[in-house]
């Protein structure tokens, strides 16, 4: 099957491969600009920008950790990563992955938009206000990730009630994927919530509303599992995980070694104070937070409103910016590694170039 580009709102996507947004810091300039160089999408993610570039964009520093979601969710690092990544692929389509459980939401998206961000991209929770923060910005492209039918039919009669306008394209989340998930653990084994169970019926509501495009994600990995969800009604597919075995992809070589030597049984869904269950990879810190003596639990950094300051990651056992960072930094003591279920599949590192070579192309 070969690939024909697609649209998303004013946007030409010549490969229908969205990179999957991934902080903090997993995607940042050099993975989300070398994506878009090679014809896919290149996802930004807004997580955690405060740690872009040690640290200098930050106005006020707690235990070396941004201070408040003005510092975690800093607007001068956001502008530089996407100025970065525009010199790595011009003028080619950029988006930015803004979670909406974020606890500055609305001025993360106008950050975004001012950064240059041509297409915005929000899980976590139903963006039902999402068109608010992007009057100002009629070009920019809103894609909502989605793990139901039902959940797209919400969207898009509030956003034509409210807004007069509908979603440029979904993307549809199953429960193979890395980080946070749709579902509640019961929800995530059920045959129905299976993504190749999922697309039809979304992709068939989508026909309700215009026929946007739906792009497939959760445990796609190769050129088979591109076609399976593409013979099923999907436009595309997301993936984010694959990218982590990139030369470019902007986390630490620690990270990466992480996921390099995961065995299937290490990849597990856990507890989370954003409200959702989250999978990841079983280190150190898993063993710390299940007896319960992991680092000391302190909001400094004010990063979701479901955590509620701290309260939910006193419930789960452990902050998730501090920890989300600490992977980043390369501490494999007390970092969090996040994961889809196919990430024990990584066996070396590629490039950006040669892996988009190998999704189309049909080489695992």
């Amino acid at each position: 099957m070969s690939y024909k580009s697609v649209k998303i709102g004013k946007y030409e996507i010549d490969i229908p491969i969205i990179q999957g947004g991934m902080g903090v810091g997993i995607s940042w300039d050099q993975l989300a600009g070398n994506v878009s160089k090679e014809g896919g999408l290149g996802v930004i993610s807004s997580v955690g920008t405060g740690y872009y570039e040690n640290k200098i964009h930050v106005e006020r520093l707690v235990a070396d950790r941004p201070l408040e979601a003005a510092n975690f969710y800093s607007p001068l690092a956001l502008k530089k990563i996407f100025e970065n990544a525009r010199k790595i692929c011009g003028n080619k389509p950029l988006a930015c992955n803004i979670l909406y459980a974020m606890s500055e939401y609305g001025r993360v998206v106008k950050d975004a938009c001012d950064a240059g961000a041509d297409i915005i991209i929000t899980g976590a929770g139903l963006p039902t206000n999402m068109p608010e923060f992007t009057a100002d910005y009629p070009d920019v492209a809103l894609v909502p990730i989605i793990s139901s039918a039902k959940a797209m039919k919400i969207i898009c009669k509030r956003w034509q009630k409210r807004y007069n306008r509908l979603p440029d394209a979904f993307i549809l989340e199953g429960p193979k994927s890395g980080g946070h998930q749709g579902f509640t653990y019961e929800q995530c084994k059920l045959p129905e919530n299976q993504l190749e169970n999922l697309v039809e019926p979304v992709v068939a509501e989508a026909a309700n509303w215009g026929n946007m495009p739906v792009f497939a994600a959760g445990g796609v990995w190769d050129k088979n599992d591109i076609d399976q969800m593409m013979a099923l009604g999907a436009s595309g597919v997301q993936m984010g995980t694959r990218f982590i075995g990139t030369f470019e992809c902007d986390a630490h070589e620690n990270f990466k070694q992480v996921l390099l030597d995961a065995k299937k049984e290490d990849i597990e869904l856990m507890g989370s104070p954003v409200g959702y269950p989250a999978q990841g990879i079983r280190t150190n810190l898993t063993k710390l937070v299940e007896t319960r003596t992991g680092p000391a639990i302190k909001c400094i950094s004010n990063c979701v409103a479901p955590c509620n300051r701290g309260v939910e990651a006193k419930e789960v056992g452990f902050c998730i910016a501090d920890r989300l960072s600490d992977a980043f930094l390369g501490n494999t003591e007390f970092g969090l590694f996040f994961s889809g279920t196919n990430g024990y599949r990584l066996r070396e590192l590629i490039s950006v170039k040669v892996l988009m070579q190998k999704l189309v192309e049909g080489e695992d």
